[in-house]
């Protein structure tokens, strides 16, 4: 009899002991753990202000640049990354412009956030655009910055060189022997002088001076701290309210 009665329990022991365990579980875990991250997502697009000027003259591989956010960036309605966040970076790669053909060009990359409280955020990030200048424009989606094409420029430099050299070596050539023959043969050589030393001189850098304003994209999604950014972004507000 015992065993019979035994046996008849079994299944609604189980059965109770598998409602308790599904009430232990979350109804929806992934849920729950999404409202304790914060993704900063791949795409973003951030403006930045240079904090020191950068030219492709003087920058080398490696040098540091330091940017600053000029205006809040929001997710959802809420300020991820406030107004006056640090921005580190370096340049990846400096060339110069060539003496007859090639345009100067820059190509950098940011690295790191670093909130109003301290809180620092490794990062890809990339230029994306340079609104703030003038005679420069993206080259491609790596963040290159080039200078933009001076065919133009470059033509009229090598007019006038050569004009201003014909001049001068006229003047020369006339002083030197006093005769027309003299003057004809001293403007020929210093108008090809003149070319000659305008075809020899590098073409403009890539110059972004301090305070120019940058667009900074994210290469891939950044997990943030949600606690942090929180109290970092509440403490940005505050300082402006002062």
């Amino acid at each position: 009899m015992r065993m019979l009665t035994l046996f008849l329990l079994l299944p609604a022991m189980a059965l109770a002991q598998s409602t308790q365990t599904d009430a232990a579980v979350p109804a929806n875990p992934a849920k729950t753990e999404s409202k304790n991250q914060l993704v900063l997502p791949s795409g973003s697009k951030i403006p930045v202000a240079l904090q020191l000027a950068i030219s492709t003259k003087s920058a080398k591989e490696g040098d540091p640049v330091y940017a600053e956010t000029t205006f809040p960036f929001l997710l959802n309605d809420k300020i991820v990354v406030p107004a006056g966040t640090y921005v580190q970076g370096r340049i990846a790669r400096v060339q110069r412009a060539g003496h007859i053909k090639g345009r100067a060009e820059m190509l950098m990359h940011f690295t790191t956030l670093i909130y109003p409280d301290g809180y620092t955020v490794l990062l890809p990030g990339a230029l994306d655009s340079v609104p703030g200048t003038e005679d420069t424009k993206m080259k491609d989606q790596e963040g290159t910055v080039q200078r933009e094409s001076q065919k133009g420029k470059d033509a009229e430099k090598v007019v006038t060189a050569g004009t201003t050299g014909a001049g001068a070596g006229a003047l020369i050539g006339a002083l030197a022997s006093r005769s027309s023959g003299g003057t004809l043969a001293g403007a020929g050589a210093g108008a090809a002088l003149g070319v000659g030393l305008a075809l020899f001189s590098r073409g403009a850098d890539v110059r972004l001076e301090k305070g120019t304003t940058v667009e900074m994209i994210i290469q891939r999604d950044v997990s943030l701290d949600p606690i942090r950014v929180e109290a970092s972004v509440k403490q940005a507000q505050a300082r402006l309210a002062r």
